[in-house]
């Protein structure tokens, strides 16, 4: 093989396929394009003019049926759907022998997860969930720096959102599309709380309704294996969306919005102040991508930063903080 292309000298290109194309969907495509030896073969929509739309926009196939994208030339895909479908689109592209990254939180719950995960053991496929805030290079700088000047034994994390600008037929509110905050909000909290904390071992929630079927504000605060976290998210008060960790010798404060991060602030004991300021290119979504793309490429089965069991802690933090706020999907 030639070692002297100018674009790569070892990897092939990436074939993508899309299932969904709402916002997240064009989110995902700005990153894509950032990423040489990524293209997308073909996109997929429940809604005919959605996807004519979006392959108009972004190239590729507009395919009448996710069977029919499954059947096609690609490596991969991406499931940008509602939490509602992600357990059935992920065994379905699993079992078509295609990779999945798919979009957070996995599935609707632990036992979906668990179907899911069974299916990617037994086809020896990728399959990630696509939480973003670990891929960003704030995150990743953040972590590298307290190796070398540590905040001492983290064991207490705060965070989260509230965003009161939605408009009132965004997914979000919908119950049957498994909206809600703990689902769409508070899963990115049950990861910084678990990457920080370790496992749970115990979660107490309240959240109210709001006249919606879906809770429209919760807080959760869970116990972990090193310490305690705090939690919230909602969609009718605006809240800040800053994150807090704190240790013996120190605390971060990593800025708003702490889930796709840019800035963060380190506090010492002895009065020392660092600030780390790392922007993000391209929407934010290329970390991740590029990081499942060289999973494929090496023949990993499963993310060494989004594990499988991961997954599984944060889905089931949701699960529980459900549980106690009252709030079933179809089905459960």
């Amino acid at each position: 093989m030639s070692n002297h292309s100018p674009i790569s000298t070892h990897h092939s290109l990436t074939k993508w396929g899309i299932i969904g194309c709402g916002r997240i969907a064009h989110r995902f495509m700005q990153g894509l394009n950032a990423l040489p030896g990524n293209v997308l073969a073909a996109s997929y929509s429940r809604r005919v003019e959605t996807v004519d739309a979006f392959v108009a926009e972004y190239g590729g196939v507009a395919c009448s049926s996710a069977e029919e994208l499954l059947a096609g030339d690609i490596d991969a895909v991406y499931i940008a759907t509602l939490p509602d479908t992600h357990a059935y689109y992920s065994i379905l592209a699993l079992n078509a022998g295609k990779h999945v990254l798919c979009e957070k939180p996995a599935t609707l719950n632990l036992s979906q997860l668990e179907q899911v995960l069974d299916v990617a053991k037994t086809s020896g496929l990728l399959f990630m969930e696509g939480m973003k805030p670990p891929f960003y290079p704030l995150y990743q700088k953040l972590k590298a720096y307290l190796t070398t000047d540590p905040i001492g034994p983290v064991g207490y994390v705060r965070a989260g959102s509230s965003v009161a600008d939605i408009s009132r037929d965004h997914p979000n509110f919908s119950h049957a599309l498994a909206g809600g905050a703990l689902m769409q909000i508070g899963i990115y909290e049950a990861f910084l709380a678990i990457d920080w904390l370790g496992e749970t071992l115990e979660v107490q929630a309240m959240g109210r309704f709001s006249g919606m079927e879906i809770d429209m504000f919760s807080i959760f605060q869970t116990r972990h294996q090193f310490g305690y976290a705090q939690l919230y998210g909602g969609f009718d008060l605006h809240g800040k969306g800053d994150a807090l960790i704190c240790g013996a010798i120190g605390h971060v404060t990593i800025h708003k919005n702490w889930w796709n991060p840019a800035k963060a602030t380190i506090s010492y004991l002895d009065g020392r102040v660092v600030e780390i300021d790392e922007p993000f290119t391209a929407g934010g979504l290329n970390y991740e991508i590029a990081h499942f793309v060289e999973l494929i490429q090496a023949g990993k089965t499963e993310s060494p930063i989004i594990t499988h069991d991961m997954s599984r802690r944060m889905i089931k933090m949701i699960d529980d903080a459900r549980a106690q706020v009252g709030l079933k999907f179809l089905g459960e």
